[in-house]
Parts: structure tokens; C-alpha cells; sequence
């Protein structure tokens, strides 16, 4: 079988290497003629643990290319996924232009039937969108080519997306009639251990369902923040909330651990696009939209924590950050919690260390020399009047903390992922917060 994915992004890239991991014969497609070149050249432009071995054995292999060009492969493929990017527009919409101009490149050269995939993130409605491009540049071209259009929303989660794509907990796929569902059915099956975890539904439903379940899982973020805020004002501790909460099978233990906001390419953008949706639709998501403001105080909380350990007196002063990345795993910092706190920092005359495994080559690319960029995470300590855990890398879980003791100038511990221990850290002489 052989398909198109159109972006090699982290959802085209991944998702057509694994195709192509199980036979599958994929070309990913990307205008981006360096990104390309770099591509066949072995060169992976995002951080996926195991992704860079993977491409290269399939590219060996002879199943995964690459081109510029989906024109040279439409003849060929039986499926063409759109990976592209919808960025939010100033009003929190999803902008289509890339979706719909794959769409329209598509119907300008297809000459036989194949099944036009929507794999972004997209609103209700788009497929019905990208079926009148198609069928306006096959009228415009006087073919009549037959063609299907199908929602297959992605579910990875970034630093194990190869492992979600693999094994997935469920693969959802929209279609309207049985000559798509048996396409997607056979490009699927190598991955069906069992058959009842593939969910066909109506096509609109599948567009939903990925706004849906993203906006669920944030809000349980901002909950569990929201909880951690007043179980410290209350003298409550979170983590034995959380687990109180969490042994009710209802509830469940997952997505209950309080921080300093989420970020990252999904979470924020599809909650504002579903509010937006809904406001088209003269409909507000009050839930949704408490839960965008929760987040962006949330993203304040160490910062706030820091100003009042020193009463205020923070100018002048050192601060280290352990972490860039909006999570573990990636080097993503689309909307992570430490831009934030850098701004802040920054605007506050604080000078800035910072450290992250991966991400300091996106931090430089992102705020360039506002902060200094350390060799390590002993490196970003010295001379620091406070250290402040952002990312909760594995390596961060157990400092030697006689060595900060040594590096550090004043002993402020600020945890955004509460992963110390009070108690240790009050035996080593460290003034220590966390949430909640």
C-alpha cells in the first residue's frame, strides 16, 4: 500500500515513519525544500525519542521518502494525510489556509480516486470544506474524478509518540461511506491487535472528538492547580488530595498532578479554537474558558512564590531554571510555563541561568540572549539565589544537593512539578515551595 502525508512536522513525521515502520510505502511530503533535503540526509529536525533510528532503517528499506512535490506521487498513493499546521488565528480560530491549499493541490492533479485524510487538528466542518475545494478544481479542471474525504485526529503524546502510534489505545476515523472505512480499515490493521479498538464514526464527530479529549485532559490540569492553590491557603496537602481524589474510579489518578501550567502544541490551541467554535455558534464555553484563564496565572506561580521569599527585593538577583521544554521528553516550548517565567525574571532585573537536556537550542532560537545558557544543571546553579524546577526531566529527580548548597548564594528551592521532598530539603538547609 502506498500513501502521501503532506508536513513533516511532529504529527506527519512520526505518523509516516510508522506507517512505513509496519510496509506501508510512505512519501512525506514539505515545501520546505531544506527541511527535505536535510531529511534525506538523515537529518531529524525535531527531538522523538527512537524517531531518528526508525527513519533511517525505513529509509534504507526503501519505504519512507521524501519530496517536495505531492504532484509526483498523487498517481501512485491510494491515501493522502494533511499533517499541515493550524496555527490559531489573533481570535483563537484554527487557520485552514494550509489545510484547504493541500486540499486544492490535490484536486488541481489527481487522477484517480484516492481518500483525502484530515490528520491536523481541525474544527467541525473542515472536511466539508476541503470536499468543496477538491470538487471546485476537479469542475474547474471538467473531470469527474470520484474521491473520498476522511477525519483521522491524532492522539500522540509528545516524548512517547512513537509508542502511542505503534500501540494505540484507539485509532478514530471518520468516514461517510464503506469504500473509505475499508481503505483506512487495511492501512490500520498492522496495528490492531484487536479490531474494537479502531472507532469509525460520522465525520464530524471524529473533528470533535480531538477537541474534545484535549480539553478534557486540560481541564483536569487547571483543576488540580486551582485545588493546589487553595489546599495552600488552607493548609490541605495536594498530593494527599490527590490521591484521595484519585482512588475514586470515577475520577482516576491520571492528570491530577498539580504545576505551573501546561503549554505545548495542543492544549492551549485546541482549547482556545473550541471556545472560538462554540462562540461562532452562539454558544460560550464558560468551563473552557475559566480553565484558559486558571492556566495563565497558573504559568505566574513560581514567579510570584520567588518575589515573596524575598519580600519583593529581587532586582539584581540570580535565579536558575531547571528546564525549558513544556514537558519532558521534547524540546518543545510552544507555550511552555518557563517563557513566561522568563519574561517575568527578566523584566524584574533578574539575571537568568538556564538549563534543559534538549531545548536549549529552541530556548536560543526563542529568547536569544536574554539568559545565560549553562553546561549543566550544577553550571546554571552558581552564584543562584533561587533555583526554580520547571521541567521535570529525569535527570532533575535527584541533585546532589550538598553541591548546590556549595554553588548556590542564598538556598531558595521553588518546585513546579512538586518532586522534592520537604523534609530533605529542610535538612539541607534549602527554603522549599512547591504547589500547593
Amino acid at each position: 500500500m502506498k500513501i502521501a502525508i503532506v508536513g513533516t512536522g511532529y504529527v506527519g513525521l512520526v505518523s509516516g515513519t510508522c506507517f512505513s515502520e509496519m510496509g506501508v510505502d510512505v512519501t512525506c511530503v514539505d515545501i520546505d525544500r531544506d527541511k527535505v533535503e536535510r531529511l534525506k540526509e538523515g537529518v531529524i529536525p525535531i527531538y522523538e525519542p527512537g524517531l531518528e533510528d526508525m527513519v533511517h532503517r525505513n529509509v534504507l528499506a526503501g519505504r519512507l521518502h521524501f519530496t517536495t512535490d505531492l504532484r509526483e506521487v498523487l498517481d501512485d498513493v491510494e491515501v493522502v494525510f494533511s499533517a499541515v499546521g493550524t496555527p490559531p488565528d489573533e481570535d483563537g480560530a484554527a487557520d485552514l489556509k494550509y489545510v484547504l491549499e493541500v486540499a486544492r493541490t490535490v484536486g488541481c492533479y489527481m487522477n484517480k480516486y484516492l481518500v483525502m485524510v484530515t490528520k491536523s487538528t481541525v474544527p467541525v466542518g473542515t472536511a466539508v470544506k476541503v470536499k468543496e475545494v477538491i470538487r471546485e478544481e476537479l469542475d474547474r479542471r471538467g473531470v469527474n474524478i470520484e474521491f473520498d474525504v476522511a477525519s483521522n485526529p491524532e492522539f500522540l503524546k509528545e516524548g512517547a509518540a512513537i509508542d502511542d502510534f505503534m500501540r494505540p489505545d484507539r485509532v478514530v476515523v471518520g468516514v461517510d461511506n464503506d469504500r473509505a472505512r475499508e481503505i483506512m480499515t487495511r492501512l490500520y490493521r498492522p496495528f490492531m491487535l484487536t479490531n474494537d479498538r479502531m472507532l469509525f464514526t460520522d465525520i464530524p464527530s471524529a473533528e470533535m472528538i480531538k477537541y474534545a479529549a484535549n480539553s478534557m485532559l486540560a481541564t483536569g490540569i487547571s483543576f488540580m492547580n486551582d485545588i493546589a492553590n487553595l489546599c495552600e491557603l488552607v493548609g490541605a496537602d495536594v498530593n494527599m488530595v490527590r490521591k484521595g481524589i484519585g482512588s475514586d474510579t470515577r475520577i482516576g489518578a491520571k492528570f491530577l498532578y498539580p504545576g505551573c501550567g501546561y503549554g505545548g502544541s495542543c492544549f492551549p490551541k485546541d482549547v482556545k479554537a473550541l471556545i472560538r467554535t462554540a462562540d461562532q455558534n452562539g454558544y460560550s464555553m464558560r468551563v473552557l474558558k475559566a480553565v484558559e484563564e486558571v492556566n495563565e496565572q497558573q504559568k505566574t506561580v513560581l514567579f510570584n512564590k520567588f518575589l515573596k521569599h524575598f519580600n519583593g527585593d529581587v532586582k539584581g538577583r540570580t535565579v536558575a531554571l531547571w528546564g525549558l521544554s513544556f514537558k519532558p521528553e521534547t524540546d518543545d516550548m510552544r507555550e511552555a510555563p518557563a517563557l513566561v517565567l522568563i519574561n517575568l525574571l527578566v523584566d524584574a532585573g533578574v539575571s537568568v541561568r538556564v538549563y534543559d537536556p534538549i531545548a536549549m537550542d529552541e530556548c536560543k532560537r526563542r529568547v536569544g540572549d536574554k539568559v545565560v545558557y549553562c553546561k549543566d544543571m550544577y553550571d546554571a546553579v552558581v552564584d543562584a539565589d533561587a533555583l526554580m524546577l520547571v521541567t521535570e526531566w529525569k535527570e532533575f529527580r535527584m541533585p546532589s544537593w550538598s553541591v548546590l548548597k556549595k554553588a548556590m548564594r542564598e538556598y531558595a528551592v521553588i518546585d513546579g512539578r512538586n518532586i522534592y521532598d520537604r523534609k530533605e530539603l529542610k535538612e539541607n538547609g534549602f527554603d522549599y515551595y512547591k504547589i500547593g
